[in-house]
């Protein structure tokens, strides 16, 4: 079934950029522990760790937002929704799955044309005396957004399988 393959990809890409935002952790602590170390010990303050650190955990976050929906692990209010049918949870998701979607979509057009305009002019971040070109971040940034977006889809379309058939199927994980 193509719904099932189509789940399949995306879900594989999803964990695969989950793993990634999850070793990203290790040089966002390094980064930390070399600051701390470097202001406190030598005196002498990095004039690159605050821009490390912020892009870094900006990319970990964004990165990992279309696995934590993969794994259920986001913000939700189930203790209505414990207690009603499958299809009815389903319907639910469902409703709020296509409302979420085109705004999503927006975000990560809007993204990727930030992305590029920072590309195209070299922008910088003027943030700090290192003053580093930020379309990587920018990039990141639209590369998380568009994650969500096809993991959004994945859900929607589990969501209408839940819905038709009436049971929730794991085929996909």
């Amino acid at each position: 079934m193509i719904h099932i393959k189509i789940i399949k990809v995306i879900e594989m890409t999803t964990r695969f950029f989950g793993g990634i935002a999850a070793l990203l952790i290790l040089p966002l602590v390094a980064a930390l522990i070399i600051e701390v170390f470097s202001r406190h010990v030598l005196g002498s303050p990095t004039v690159w760790a605050f821009e490390i650190s912020y892009m870094v955990m900006g990319t970990l976050f964004v990165l990992g937002m279309a696995n934590a929906l993969r794994l259920k692990q986001h913000v939700s209010v189930d203790l209505l929704t414990m207690k009603m049918p499958i299809r009815v949870v389903a319907f639910i998701r469902m409703i709020f799955y296509f409302m979420l979607l085109p705004i999503l979509m927006w975000l990560t057009w809007e993204l990727a044309y930030y992305f590029y305009e920072a590309f195209e002019s070299g922008e910088r971040s003027g943030r700090s005396a290192w003053n580093p070109i930020v379309w990587p971040i920018y990039f990141t940034w639209f590369l998380g957004f568009l994650l969500l977006v096809l993991q959004l889809i994945a859900e929607l379309i589990k969501a209408i399988i839940t819905l038709t058939s009436g049971k929730e199927d794991d085929l996909y994980e």
